[in-house]
Order: C-alpha cells, then structure tokens, then sequence
C-alpha cells in the first residue's frame, strides 16, 4: 500500500486534475434525468415551447461539457497509467543496476520480465480508475441528495442499497487476490523456464534435450492455465453480479417509483428522472467494482515489485569512504597473495577456472575479500570510484540492444578509440560485414552475431572505455588460433604502461604477457614469466598444456 500511495503521490498534480475531469464527466451524466424530468414537466406537460426550448438548452451546454470533461478525463487517465507504470520502471531499472551482480543471483529473469509487462499494466490500470472511481462516489451523492429532495423513500433506498449491494459483492475479492497472486507466481516460474529454454536451446540440442524441456513446458504451461480458469470463473461471477445486482437494484427503485406516480406523490417528469438514476447508477456501481477489481491486481503486482525493490546487494558503499588511492597504485588481493603490479599484463591460471574467476570478481568489487590498492582497503573506497578506475569484462558479460556505435563508446571516447579497440579485439572483420557499419542495430544480447563475434566486440568496448586497471576474463575462449594470437600482439601493445589483469590458460596469450601468476587452491604458488613456469612448475605446464599432452 506503501509502495502505491507512493505513485500516487509523485503524480498528485495529475491525479487530481484526472479526479476533478472525472468527477465532472460524470457529474454531467448524473444530472441530465433531472433536465429531462424539467423539460417534461415544464415544457411538455406544461405545453410550455419556451421552457421546453430552455431545458433543451440547458441538455445541451450540459452534454457539451460532459464531452470536453471526458477528453480531459481520458487524457489525463492515460497520462497517470503511463507516468505509473514508467515511474515503475525507472525505479526496478536504478535498483537492478545498485544491485549489479546481486540481481541475477536472487531474482529470475523471467521474474523481471513478468514485473515489465503484466505487473506495470495492473500499477497503471489502478492509477487509471481512479479518476472515474472519484467521479462514482461524488456522482453517487449527488443523485443521492436530488433523490431526497424528490422522496426520501428512494432517496434512502438509493443511499443504502448501493452500498449494500457493494457489500454482496465484497466476499469474492479476497478470493480473487489470492487466486490472482497464484497466477501471478506460476506465470513467474513459467516466464522463468521459457526464458532459459530460449538461451540455452543451443545446448538442448546438442545434447538432445529439446523433448523434455518441452514437455516440462507443455505441463507448466497446462497448470498456469488452469490457474487462469480458477481466476476466469470467480472474475466471471464478479462480472456477472456487476451487472445483476445493480439491475435487480433498477427494477426496485423504477417499480417504487412508478407506484409513487401512480399515487400523484412524485410527476410524470420526476418519474422518468428515477429511472434515468437508476439506469445511471449502474455506470458508479460497475466503476466501483471495476476499482475494486483493479486495485487487488495492483497490490499483486506492486508485492512484486517490491521483493525486487527490497534486495540489498551483496557489495554495499561504506558508511565512511577513503581518499581514492593515487594513478600507479599496486593492487593486491590478499585471499590468494596475488600482487598486480602497475603498467604491466598479467596473467592469472588457476586449476579449476573458477578460482581465477573469483579473483577477478574480487578485483573488481563484485565480490567480498580482502582487497588493498595502494594499501587502502578497497571495500573501503564508494563503487562509483572503483567502477570508474576498475573495469571487469567476464564471461558473462554481453551486447545490448541499440546501434553498435553506442554499445561500444559508452563513455564517449571517440571514433578513433573505437577503431583502436576493434583493431586490438581483431573485430574489424564484424564490422565489415555490417552494411550499415558502426550504424547497424545489435538485437537482444546480440544474437545476430556469432560466440567469437560477441566475445570480440565486448572486448572492443572494455578496451575502448580505457581504464586505469581492466580486468579480463577468459577473453579469447570462444575465437580461433589465429584470431587469438592477432588479440594476444595486440593486446600488450594497447594496454602499454596500463595494468591489464588476463584470466585465461591459453598459451598464446601466456606467452605474451609480463607475469603469470599461477594459483593453485585459490592461492598463489608460483609467480613469473610463462616459460619459466612451464619449464620450472609441472603443475603449472599440466594445466597450461592440458590439450596437447590429451592429443600426444
């Protein structure tokens, strides 16, 4: 509730000003069974051309206003769904990237997606009813009060009734909460399994799996169906009683007041004016359920939105920053005794890969160790200085989508930087086979180009954006031999008097470096150049030349 009347509340402006053009659009169409009563009774009746003329006026300057008052309405209704819905966005957006490499560790992807689309439909839809909610119950007293004017019989039959018949309807939206909320949850899961059949369907097929993970599928999916069903038949009651009860209500207040014409209490006029209010009241009674409706699928969604909203990322600032450590500081990770050693290229291998991997992260922040840059702890300096004097480029890092220019400068560095880069990353081949060059559109994730293509081009922009110390991991896994030693020359020549951190056990990039630094346990065992350590450190040789000695 926190969470919606904070959406509210950062578009207050707005809201009122679609509350009152609601408010008045429906005013007018409350008020018009009373011009008609008049004229009938003072015009037709009466055989009065003058008055009749009157009140025909008075209809139609009415109507006019209902017309303006209704374009204003659904103006300002569309504006709230939209500044609703992108305020949403804006927010998961800034807490996906506070939360970095937290986020894919404790919410799905689908999860995400699910929240992008159905969840900000139902936040905007709530902001949406609202105006005409406001415009119900001031419409609603407003018929009221001309009904007690008229009879206080049908005056108070309309005062109670509508809200007892609101009191029928009542009973069935807990239910619908909770059969919603599990639609929602089962849809979630199931967004999620699409989600990685889609990325891994590569994988499936190599391995033959593509059956069963579409079996799975096929049964996940029957199970979210039956879910909606549960939720289709409670909402097909609840639309059905917006419709009988009110009509059942009209039948009630048209017979009374019949009755009270026949017995010369109420006019002829006053009479069509209560069925026109009884016919009117249906359009209040369905908004307030429709409100009712909508606001229970806006609590699912903002529940949602807000388990993503309330993770706190595994790398937080410190309370109390340091001073940031000056340009040449050796950075030094104490968990593994690794030294980097400014201006130069060095190396890490590790037996299996993922200990070097786990250095890399904590290199650059994205995992908690002990780190000191020039002595200073670096958990101890804010990630926005870290990030913006260390950058690490792994394996899982990817291409978005938008213009390749804009995926590879994004720190503007200039056209001359980036050819440098993707002359370095040997990437100019991917380029020239762009018709439309550093202007062509990357899709998703970049599926429109190959593994060794994408892996290139994200090395190009970690090169481009020219950091103080860039940390690489595995950056040649995926392109051929040649292609890799061209990157391996390059490389040292582009990152001259910078400190270049390499993960990898390829030979030709080992072969090209100042350091190797070779951990063994996630410690370092031996430190110094490739082929002293080839020929000095078995360990070493066996993991480096793993390959070579399987095919001898």
């Amino acid at each position: 509730m926190r969470f919606l009347w904070w959406l509210i509340t950062g578009q207050w402006h707005t809201m009122l000003l679609g509350m009152f053009f609601g408010i008045v659009w429906m005013v007018s169409q409350a008020v018009m069974p009373a011009m008609i009563g008049l004229a009938i009774d003072q015009g037709v009746a009466a055989k009065n051309t003058g008055m009749l003329v009157k009140w025909t006026a008075v209809m139609l300057g009415i109507g006019l206003v209902q017309a303006v008052a209704g374009i204003m309405r659904h103006r300002f209704a569309v504006t709230n769904w939209l500044t609703a819905a992108y305020r949403t966005v804006q927010l998961v957006a800034r807490q996906a990237t506070h939360l970095g490499a937290t986020l894919p560790k404790r919410v799905a992807t689908g999860e995400v997606v699910a929240i992008g689309t159905n969840d900000l439909s139902h936040l905007g839809n709530a902001m949406d009813v609202t105006a005409r909610a406001a415009g119900a119950v001031v419409s609603f007293l407003v018929v009221a009060v001309i009904l007690l004017r008229t009879s206080v019989t049908l005056g108070l039959l309309v005062l109670l009734g509508v809200p007892l018949l609101l009191l029928a309807i009542g009973p069935l939206l807990k239910p619908l909460q909770r059969r919603n909320m599990a639609q929602r949850e089962m849809m979630g899961e199931l967004s999620n399994l699409a989600t990685d059949i889609v990325g891994g369907l590569r994988v499936l097929r190599g391995i033959g799996g593509e059956a069963v993970f579409h079996d799975r599928y096929v049964r996940d999916s029957q199970k979210v169906r039956e879910a909606g069903v549960q939720v289709g038949r409670l909402q097909s009651v609840l639309d059905a009683l917006q419709i009988f009860l009110p009509g059942v209500f009209v039948v009630l207040v048209v017979w009374i007041g019949a009755r009270f014409a026949v017995e010369g209490r109420i006019t002829a006029g006053e009479l069509v004016a209560f069925y026109g209010y009884a016919a009117f009241l249906m359009i209040p009674l369905r908004t307030a359920t429709e409100f009712a409706n909508k606001w229970i699928r806006a609590f699912v969604a903002a529940r949602r939105v807000i388990r993503v909203l309330a993770l706190e990322p595994e790398v937080v600032d410190p309370d109390t920053s340091y001073d940031e450590p000056p340009v040449g500081a050796e950075l030094v990770d104490v968990r593994s005794g690794l030294r980097v050693p400014h201006g130069c290229l060095t190396a890490v291998v590790s037996d299996p890969p993922d200990d070097s991997a786990a250095v890399a992260d904590r290199l650059g922040r994205y995992a908690e160790g002990e780190v000191l840059w020039g002595g200073v702890p670096l958990d101890m300096l804010d990630r926005a200085v870290v990030r913006r004097r260390i950058v690490v480029s792994d394996t899982g890092s990817t291409l978005f989508s938008g213009r390749l220019d804009e995926q590879l400068d994004i720190h503007d560095r200039g056209p001359e930087a980036v050819a440098r880069a993707l002359r370095t990353a040997s990437a100019e081949d991917v380029l020239e086979a762009l018709p439309e060059g550093m202007h062509a559109l990357v899709t998703e994730r970049g599926r429109s180009f190959s593994g060794g293509q994408r892996q290139r081009l994200v090395l190009a922009r970690a090169l481009a954006a020219d950091p103080e110390i860039l940390v690489l991991v595995e950056p040649t896994s995926a392109v051929d031999a040649h292609t890799e030693a061209r990157v391996a020359d390059r490389l040292r020549e582009h990152r001259a008097g910078r400190t270049t951190v390499v993960t990898t056990s390829s030979p030709l990039l080992l072969d090209r470096v100042d350091h190797v630094a070779f951990l063994r346990d996630g410690v370092v065992v031996a430190f110094g150049a490739h082929r002293d350590l080839l020929r000095d450190v078995p360990e070493y040789r066996s993991v480096v030349t793993r390959e070579e000695e399987a095919t001898v």
